[in-house]
Parts: C-alpha cells; structure tokens; sequence
C-alpha cells in the first residue's frame, strides 16, 4: 500500500536537514539522519509517499505496483539497519522465477532456485548448454560476490589529494583482489561487451540467451548486440533476499509497503514527513543551502538540504543556473536520460492461459509467479524491436515482461478470482515520429500489448477489466522522474560510479555547500536499493 502523510501544519520553521521528495531513497536518508538525532523534514509533491515505490488503486479493487514491481536489490546493510521487518516488512521469494514462452509452440523455458530442475529445462533444448549452465551461474556469482560491495560503499572522491585517497583506494583492491586476473579479465569483458557476444559465448540455445540476456537491456534504450549491456545485467543479478542470492520476490502489500516500512523507521524516530508540498527552489546565502521556498510560497529553514530529485530537477529547476559553476551546469546537462519504457498495469477478471503450460482450474500455477518473458525467443526479436524505436516508433513486437503479484498476494485484489497484470514494455520512444503520446495513441499502444500476449495466452485481452498506462512522458510527469528513466539517468559505463551524476562529483555532495543528493542519480544508480539514501546520509553527517 502507498499511504498519505496527514499532518500538514508543519511543527517548525527550521531543521537540520529538509529532504526534497519522499520516494523511497528520501524515506531512507531520512532514516538515517533522524537514527543520528537529527531534526529531519521530507517533502513530497504528491498526496502519497514513495516516488516510483507506491501501491495505487488505479481501477477500483486492484491494487498496482504502479512503477517498480519486484524487491531484490534493497541493501541488505539498509534492511538490517533499519530493522524494516519490523516495521512492516514482508515479502513472498519467487522460485520458480523465471518462465519464457515461446510463440507458436507449446515449449517453453522455466528457471528457478533448484539447479538440477534448471538443468532439465535447459536439456529441453540443449544439453550442452544445461551442462555449462552451472559454470555461468558461478562465473557470474564469483563477480558479484566482489562487485557488490561497492553498492554499500562511497565512490572515490578524486577531489581529494591522494594521500587521502590510500584508505579508499585499500578497501578498493581489497574488493575487487577476490576476483583474480582471470576473473578481473572477464569482469572486463562483461563490463564494456555486448550481451550478446557474452550469452553467444556460453550457450547456443536462443531462448536460453534471450531470457538471461535481457537483464542487460532491461530499462535501457539499446540493443543487446550494443556495448556496455553486460553490465546492466549484473546490475540486475546483483540482489537477493534472505541470503538467497539473486532472488527476487514480491512485496505482501505492494512496492508501497517497502517506502512505508522506510517511512515508518523514520517516523519512529522523529522525522515529519509531509505530503502535497510542492518545493518550488533552494534557498541559498551567497553559496550555502539555507531551506526551501514551496510553490505557495512558505519558506522552511535547514542546515542542509538533500534532494531526491534527479540531478536534472535539481539543477534546473531547484537550483538557479547562475549559483552553479559553468562547467559543473554544463555537464550536469550532458547526463542521458533516454528511456525506451511503458508500464502497463492491468485488472483482469481471471489468470493468463498460456498455450505453453494451460491452466488447470482457476489457482494460479507455479509459472505465474514467475517473471514471464514475452517476444522473447531469441535475441534478434530484442534487437529487432531496438530498431523499430530508433526508427521513431514503438516496437512491432515489444519485449514484454509480465509479472502477476496476486497469484500469491491475495491483499491487492477484492475480487476471488481477479488478478493484477503488470507489464513492463519496451521499446517506446519519449515522442513518436509521427505525434506525441495522446490518449487515444496510448489506448492504441496497449491494446497492441494485449494482443501481443494474446498470441502465447489467448485469453488475457478478453479478461482485461481495466489499466493504467504509463508511458515515458507519464513516468516523468507522474513521479518527477526526468526523461521517463526509472533509473534516474542511464546506468552506462560513462555515468557509473565516479563518474555518477558526474566526474568530479559523485560523492553527493554539490558545488553548493549544504545540498546533497540523495537520489538514484547518484551512487550506485537505480532499482530499489536504499543505497544512495544510506551512503548520502552519511557522508551528510561527516559535515554537519
């Protein structure tokens, strides 16, 4: 659930810290900074808290994860330090947790926890591929193991003389020296390769290479034949939940119910969090964050500010262009936020039947838990559906992957056999070709998905009672996310550790003393991790 904040008479004029936007990675600074006695204020421009992590009921009785749908890369350190469990927490792991139909077959692919269930899958379609399967997964689990720990760390800060630079630079090689050469070379290679010369090295079934392989592409406005998605891959498989690694699991309440276990961790320790405050600037003293103006025009006052808005949002529309040094604006202007996606989420009135695995009865089978993969057969359909947005319009045959949370969270929905469908698509262009994203064209988009689905469950457009559709243009309007990107900016190797937002300043801090970033657009980047909320407040906390 996503949960309104009542009181709206603030209780003061001035606070240590004013955190702008109560998505999730506010909520955890908030956090953070009130565990360490400070006076903390959020403010949240819409009328529930959680930015993209939110349960809305769109259609009535159906509860939506309206953006982010599925939990394995919240921290385990931010977990743990805020005792979110119990605050409220609750979660179903998904195993099996992976199903990929194929079109015009009844064969399909299902993947889960059990390696040896994995292997015979696999066998369906290759037996060399099921024997070198185990091979990738620990080849893959050896560099996460290393790479991981820099999600709970601070990147460098090159601003600093070196001598202060060897304790970071020690914790550094300590990190990566597991890795060895030979896995560091490999780690080379899946960081800066295209995904698909990764997969073509390890396997020969294409729809072996295409379920794994659009982990590297997922949210991101490229192809797998393109450079640098092996690492969005292992951004993806970098979670887990309750030491089950690279598990993913759906949250008992919905994607909301992680922001308001957060909120509520915060609340307890004396944060206000307030809801329909709009900020409408930064207030400054010759360089130095003093609060905040809303749009109605009340003032509040802090010793610092953070902002959970993207570095676009802050930059340009908190901050006035003439307080920033030029090249730091320039550059702050030059960040991607390129997204290619549209979430669909959908009420219908009974369960997919995929010709691949018919239903039996109305209960919901082990496959519908599963992230099912649609037009996902090979990688050629992924890059196919690439070109038809480069060329201006939406894809032909979108990559579609459906996840069906009510098949073991029954609070969502009212109805007995309703379901909740939520279909995260690519590939759709910010603004088409040929017009902008009008009703009538967003009408037209999902009626396109459905019948897409339809061609591996032929009853799902049938079944459709209602949806919310949420297209680039939406994404961005509806939770400030700048360019529709759900990752606050382009997880490319050039905007990547110290190099996010920007080289020179990816340790939080701004050119403005006293504000801070606290969003995703910082270290280490998107997904529901509480990472960037955690290592900001805490490097705020050196400065106070």
């Amino acid at each position: 659930m996503s949960f309104r904040i009542g009181r709206r008479c603030f209780s003061k004029q001035s606070y240590d810290a004013i955190i702008i936007g109560g998505g999730h990675n506010g909520l955890t600074a908030a956090a953070y900074l009130t565990k360490a006695g400070k006076k903390v204020c959020v403010l949240e421009r819409r009328h529930v808290v959680g930015g993209a992590a939110v349960t809305e009921e769109i259609v009535p009785g159906f509860r939506f994860s309206r953006a982010s749908y599925l939990l394995s890369l919240l921290r385990p350190v931010v977990m743990q330090e805020l005792n979110l469990k119990k605050f409220g927490l609750r979660y179903h792991i998904r195993n099996p947790n992976s199903f990929t139909p194929i079109r015009n077959t009844h064969e399909s692919l299902l993947l889960g926890m059990d390696m040896a269930e994995n292997q015979k899958e696999i066998a369906k379609f290759s037996q060399r591929d099921a024997g070198n399967y185990p091979k990738y997964e620990h080849f893959i689990s050896e560099i996460v193991h290393s790479f991981e720990q820099l999600m709970d760390y601070e990147p460098l800060d090159l601003q600093k003389p070196i001598h202060k630079l060897l304790p970071h630079l020690y914790l550094l090689f300590k990190t990566v020296q597991p890795l060895g050469l030979r896995n560091a070379v490999d780690f080379y290679e899946l960081m800066t390769a295209p995904i698909s010369k990764i997969m073509n090295k390890w396997f020969e079934s294409d729809v072996l290479k295409a379920t794994l392989g659009t982990d590297g592409v997922i949210g991101l406005a490229a192809s797998p034949m393109d450079p640098g998605t092996g690492y969005v891959l292992l951004h993806h498989v970098i979670g887990g939940l309750d030491e089950h690694k690279g598990a993913w699991g759906y949250v008992y309440g919905g994607m909301g119910a992680v922001s308001n276990a957060i909120a509520e961790c915060a609340k307890s320790h004396g944060a206000e969090i307030y809801t329909e405050q709009d900020v409408q600037e930064v207030l400054l003293d010759g360089n130095v964050a003093k609060g905040v103006r809303l749009s109605n025009g009340k003032e509040l006052h802090s010793k610092i500010v953070m902002s959970n808005a993207t570095p676009h949002v802050t930059f340009n529309h908190l901050v006035k262009k003439e307080s920033l040094p030029e090249e730091f604006h320039r550059n702050i202007n030059q960040i991607d936020y390129t997204s290619p996606v549209t979430k669909i989420n959908v009420a219908v009135k009974e369960l997919p039947n995929f010709l691949a695995k018919p239903n039996q009865g109305s209960e919901p089978m082990p496959h519908h838990q599963t992230t099912i993969h649609m037009n996902c057969e090979n990688m050629q359909v992924v890059h196919d559906a690439v070109m038809d947005y480069k060329n201006g319009r939406y894809s032909r045959r979108p990559v579609i992957e459906m996840t069906i949370p009510s098949s073991v969270d029954r609070t969502i929905v009212d109805s007995a056999d309703g379901h909740v469908v939520l279909l995260f698509t690519q590939y759709t262009p910010f603004s088409p070709k040929d017009g902008e994203w009008t009703e009538e064209k967003k009408t037209e988009y999902a009626k396109h998905v459905f019948s897409e689905i339809d061609a591996y469950a032929p009853n799902f457009s049938s079944s459709v009672i209602g949806y919310d559709i949420l297209t680039p243009p939406d994404i961005q309007n509806t939770f400030g996310i700048t360019g529709g990107n759900i990752f606050h900016g382009s997880m490319s190797l050039d905007q990547l550790y110290v190099s996010r937002p920007i080289s020179k300043w990816s340790n939080y801090s701004t050119p403005i003393e006293s504000l801070y970033l606290c969003g995703s657009g910082a270290h280490p980047g998107g997904g529901v991790t509480g990472a960037p909320g955690r290592l900001s407040a805490l490097h705020a906390l050196k400065h106070f």
